[in-house]
């Protein structure tokens, strides 16, 4: 898995070739942006946090090593779906993609540590 790059990225910031496959890794689709603008190529909603500890986090700085913590539990039942998203996305670069505004603390950066710990 060494040729494969993981990136993550605002759904908000412009589309980039480089970005390769873009996986949308929300569980509600993001506010005010199209699908277009989006340029999705995969929407991994079951890989997202739930909707349960999602409203719990509430983007709370002091509540994010808890977070992290609950998130790789949930993501940690979800091994087979891991996989298959990583076959879906070939060997090239991916672009996680998400909508909250902290990019320092995040979904997307806990299942990319994930994702590059090999699932």
């Amino acid at each position: 898995m060494a040729s494969r790059t993981i990136t993550t990225k605002r759904v908000y910031e412009a589309p980039l070739p480089q970005d390769g496959t873009r996986i949308l890794v929300d569980r509600v689709w993001p506010r005010g942006i199209s699908k277009k603008d989006a340029a999705i190529d995969l929407w991994a909603k079951d890989l997202a946090p739930s909707t349960e500890l999602r409203k719990w986090f509430a983007h709370d700085p002091e509540r994010w090593s808890e977070f992290c913590r609950h998130y790789r539990e949930e993501l940690a039942e979800k091994a087979e779906k891991i996989g298959d998203l990583l076959n879906q996305a070939g060997s090239g670069a991916i672009t996680l993609v998400f909508a909250a505004k902290d990019t320092d603390r995040n979904n997307a950066l806990v299942l990319k540590e994930v994702l590059e710990e090999g699932g």
